[in-house]
């Protein structure tokens, strides 16, 4: 939307507009096309300098290597703990610290001698001679000599600056690029470049592996000495504390194995006189029983099975006798005879058994003293020996530990000179695109710069044309303000900043009809358009009525009226042209269409002033052949002034600041009493233009819509013509008016 804010310096005097307010968007075109020579002009000169430039100019070319970082040891160079660890994976602060590798001073020194840059005038500032200006300079003490450096010193600076390295991205892949006038060289270089790197990190590995395999070496010499005196220490104190096989297959000493032995000795002793002690109880008890012959050593006897057996036989022979013999019989007597004797025999033997048991448990008893005895000198041996023992242990495991040492050094030493080779450890990087010759200069660029520099001149003339147009109207609205209030003045200083269609049209209205207007009465008025209109309605008292309603003491200069139509009028002229007409007789006046009839095709109008779309001379049109202006409905849609009221508020205000009359019309179609409900707040007279009876109540809706939307004063006007107007029966002539 145009700048609607503007208001009078006799209104705010302390009010200091910002230089901006006095240039619109509008009229950037204009200022422009004003100056075009001062744009243009330059323009052209830089670009066909800048053609110029391109064409004259050493192009210089760039040779481009690429290199991968990756970890190249084979799987039998690493070591066993180096095969089963993960390789650490290269994260992007290694490929940074690459790059600060690759341009390190020792490097570029290499690369210098290699591709004989002492002596290149492109790089060697010492290879020409010295002239007569940095002669003069170097008298004053004001310049160095170039020649005071050493030769390879004078070229870093140069090298430098025509090499780049940097990462690819996140990846591993590091790109040398070097630039030179000749591409062959440039070529060379950025291959050089990455040759010596690599060979840098080989060398690298190679001195590593060297310096490991010296230092280990000269260390497994001392370190054999020292095992072979640990090892002599652990001989010599066991054969000296007797401790010899004291590591044998159970790890035991042999004291200890034999306190061990004589232990197992001691408890099979005593269990062997425990059995015996308890199988002659148990003899005894059978024998006093009578039971021997149930004694297991009795009864595997072979003398006393043979005479258990004769005495079965004998038993058997006394119970057959028994039959028919009485007790007292001679036979029976010498049977129970040879009966007792076999018993005296079986029990003989049974003691004989148990004789022989006790001496042997006895045996036994002798065995377990002299056992005992001999496992209590062995437990004083054993108690003896384990301080040499702990000794002992001590001993071995400082060998034991010298020993693990050599044998890790060895590794190794082994593992360090096989590394100890030129070609044994790859460098952990390899060349994945080598530089060829360019053909294309990378520098200069014709097409981007000649573009670049006519581009960038065009912006910086267009906006110093801008600039100064800004700064020029500051000055002179300032100087305007610095004086006394002059109305004529004010009203030229507001009249460009809301874009009076005057300037758009400035055919449309003579000079001085704006301030004359507003100092004729409203009889004059009336009259005047009564003359110019030449129009069958009598409209003398109804714009006497507008002229005199009451207004608000902070109201913009401008009146606003509202034209209501109820209906379509046919015929020429209508009563809203007429009535236009005559106010517009009065001073400058702009017709606004709040609405319009759907099938009607809309420019840019007043909905596009208040959704922002649109600004004042872009809507604003003059109104057939005469000196008033239109502003169509617009082509959004009503209901932005619904859903902007303040932006509503501010173009009302903004036409009444630059318009003497605003004469808003709400044509008969739908939507028009939301409109009015809408509107009529902001109007100073709200004219309903209807034919029917005051105690119609269609016209009694919108009287009251009007009403309660806050209009100043509300009017109805009949549009019938004078002529007509005269055969109607009305005492209040040929216009009745309905004054709030």
């Amino acid at each position: 939307m145009s700048r609607i804010h503007q208001r009078s310096t006799h209104d705010e005097p302390g009010l200091q507009p910002a230089a901006q307010d006095g240039l619109g968007l509008a009229q950037v075109p204009r200022v422009l096309r004003r100056s075009l020579g001062w744009i243009v002009g330059p323009t052209l000169v830089v670009a066909l300098g800048a053609s110029v430039f391109v064409n004259v100019v050493s192009p210089r070319y760039t040779g481009e290597s690429k290199l991968i970082l990756e970890s190249r040891d084979a799987a039998f160079a690493r070591t066993a703990q180096e095969r089963t660890d993960q390789l650490t994976p290269i994260d992007e602060q290694a490929v940074a610290s690459q790059v600060q590798v690759v341009m390190s001073r020792d490097l570029a020194r290499e690369a210098i001698r290699r591709l004989k840059l002492v002596g290149n005038a492109e790089f060697d500032p010492g290879a020409g001679s010295i002239g007569p200006v940095q002669r003069v300079l170097m008298m004053l003490g004001l310049g160095a000599n170039p020649l005071d450096r050493p030769a390879e010193d004078r070229v870093l600076d140069a090298y430098f600056e025509h090499l780049l390295v940097y990462p690819a991205g996140k990846s591993r892949i590091l790109t040398i690029e070097f630039r030179a006038k000749d591409p062959v060289l440039a070529a060379e270089a950025a291959n050089t470049i990455a040759q010596l790197y690599i060979a840098s990190l080989e060398a690298d590995k190679v001195d590593t592996a060297r310096y490991a395999s010296t230092w280990l070496g000269s260390n497994i010499d001392s370190l054999r000495k020292r095992v072979a005196e640990a090892e002599a220490k652990v001989e010599a104190f066991r054969a000296k504390n007797g401790l010899v096989g004291s590591s044998g297959a159970n790890g035991r000493p042999i004291t200890a194995q034999q306190l061990g032995e004589l232990s197992t000795q001691l408890s099979s002793a005593r269990i062997l006189k425990a059995d015996l002690t308890g199988k002659v109880k148990a003899i005894k008890d059978l024998i006093k029983d009578g039971r021997a012959f149930e004694i297991p050593d009795v009864a595997n006897n072979e003398v006393i099975r043979r005479i258990v057996e004769n005495r079965i036989a004998v038993r058997a022979q006394l119970a057959l006798e028994s039959r028919t013999l009485l007790s007292a019989h001679p036979r029976i007597k010498e049977l129970n005879a040879q009966l007792e004797d076999l018993d005296a025999q079986i029990k003989a033997s049974a003691e004989r058994v148990v004789r022989t048991m006790d001496n042997d448990a006895k045996i036994a008893a002798a065995r377990v003293e002299s056992l005992q005895a001999a496992v209590d000198g062995q437990q004083d041996v054993v108690v003896k020996g384990n301080a040499s023992e702990v000794q002992l242990r001590a001993l071995e495991r400082e060998a034991k530990v010298q020993r693990e040492q050599l044998e890790s050094y060895l590794s190794r030493y082994r593992e360090a000179s096989a590394r100890d080779g030129e070609s044994a450890t790859p460098a952990d990087a390899r060349v994945v695109s080598r530089a060829v010759t360019p053909e294309v200069p990378s520098f200069p660029k014709k097409l981007p710069i000649v573009t670049f520099a006519t581009l960038l001149t065009l912006l910086l003339t267009a906006g110093a044309v801008i600039a100064r147009a800004l700064l020029a109207e500051g000055a002179r609205t300032g100087g305007q303000r610095s004086g006394g209030f002059d109305p004529a003045e004010d009203r030229q200083r507001r009249e460009p900043i809301v874009e009076r269609p005057v300037f758009a049209f400035p055919e449309a209205m003579p000079p001085g009809r704006w301030s004359d207007a507003s100092e004729a009465t409203a009889a004059e008025a009336a009259s005047t358009a009564a003359a110019e209109v030449a129009e069958a309605f009598d409209l003398a008292p109804l714009v006497a009525r507008i002229t005199s309603a009451p207004r608000a003491e902070d109201a913009p200069s401008g009146r606003r009226v509202l034209i209501v139509e109820t209906q379509d009028t046919p015929g020429a002229p209508a009563f809203p042209e007429a009535l236009t007409r005559a106010l517009g007789v009065a001073g400058s006046l702009v017709v606004v269409e709040l609405n319009a009839p759907a099938d009607q095709i809309q420019d840019l109008g007043f909905t596009d002033l208040v959704a922002g779309k649109a600004a004042f001379l872009d809507a604003i049109q003059p109104l057939g052949d005469s000196s008033l202006h239109r502003i169509a409905a617009g082509q959004h849609a009503a209901t932005v002034l619904f859903d902007e009221p303040d932006a509503l508020a501010l173009t009302f205000e903004a036409m009444a600041e630059a318009y003497d009359w605003v004469v808003c019309r709400i044509h008969a179609v739908p939507g028009a009493i939301a409109l009015l409900e809408l509107t009529a707040g902001y109007m100073d007279s709200v004219v309903i233009v209807s034919n029917a009876a005051a105690e119609d109540p269609a016209l009694t809706d919108l009287y009251a819509t009007a009403d309660e939307a806050g209009a100043g004063q509300i009017l109805v006007a009949q549009d019938r013509p004078a002529a007509a107007a005269e055969a109607v029966a009305d005492s209040a002539g040929a216009l009745r008016l309905n004054a709030a």
